[in-house]
C-alpha cells in the first residue's frame, strides 16, 4: 500500500539559456532533502519558451505541498508572472519557498518569509501604478505640445488620402497598392480607420 500524497516539498529549477547550468540550483534543492524524483527542471533550448517541467510540476502538486526554488525568479519571466503564479498556488493551498533570495520567501510562514512575499507584491503593485502614471503624464505632455502619441504613420497623409480617393472610385486593393506603394495590410488598416471617421 502506498503512502497518501500530502505535505511534500517539490523542487523546481530553471535556466533560460542553453549556456547556463542547473547544477547550483539542483545542489541547493537536494541539500535540503528533496530527492531527485521530486525535482522538476526546465532548460530552454533554442527559441522555445515552453516550460514542460513547470507544467508537470503544476499538474502533480497537491494541496498542502510546497514548491521550493533556489530564487523566486525561477518561477517566471517577470515579477508580475511570478506573483500571479504564487497567488494561484496559494488559492490551491500550495506554498512557495525560495532558498537564496536576499530575503528568502516562504508563503506558508508567518514570520519574515511571509513579510518578504508581501513586500514583493507591494513593490510590484507600486511599480505597476507608477508605470501607468508615467505613461499618462507622457501622453498629457505630448498632447499639450501638439505631438501625436503612439507609433508614427509609415505613409504620408497625402498617400493615405490618395488611397481613400481611389477606393471611393471603386478601384481594387491591388490597383491601389500599385498606384500608392502602400502594402495591402497597411492599406486595409488605413481604409478601416478612415471609414470610422
Amino acid at each position: 500500500m502506498t503512502e497518501p500524497h500530502a505535505g511534500l516539498e517539490l523542487g523546481y529549477a530553471r535556466v533560460s539559456t542553453t549556456k547556463q547550468h542547473l547544477d547550483r540550483q539542483i545542489d541547493a534543492l537536494t541539500k535540503i532533502g528533496i530527492p531527485a524524483e521530486r525535482l522538476y527542471v526546465d532548460k530552454r533550448t533554442g527559441a522555445t519558451v515552453e516550460r514542460e517541467g513547470l507544467k508537470k510540476l503544476l499538474n502533480y502538486v497537491r494541496p498542502g505541498d510546497t514548491i521550493v526554488v533556489y530564487t523566486l525568479d525561477r518561477l517566471g519571466r517577470n515579477l508580475r508572472e511570478v506573483l500571479n503564479l504564487v497567488h494561484d498556488l496559494k488559492e490551491r493551498n500550495v506554498g512557495v519557498r525560495s532558498l537564496a533570495d536576499p530575503m528568502p520567501i516562504d508563503t506558508r510562514a508567518e514570520g519574515m518569509g511571509h513579510i518578504a512575499y508581501l513586500l514583493l507584491a507591494l513593490f510590484a503593485e507600486m511599480e505597476r501604478v507608477f508605470t501607468k502614471e508615467r505613461a499618462a503624464h507622457a501622453r498629457a505632455v505630448a498632447q499639450a505640445q501638439g505631438r501625436n502619441i503612439g507609433r508614427p504613420m509609415a505613409h504620408s497623409k497625402h498617400q493615405i488620402e490618395h488611397a481613400v480617393m481611389l477606393r471611393e472610385r471603386g478601384e481594387s486593393l491591388s490597383q491601389i497598392v500599385a498606384k500608392t506603394g502602400i502594402p495591402k495590410s497597411s492599406l486595409r488598416r488605413y481604409l478601416a480607420t478612415e471609414a470610422t471617421k
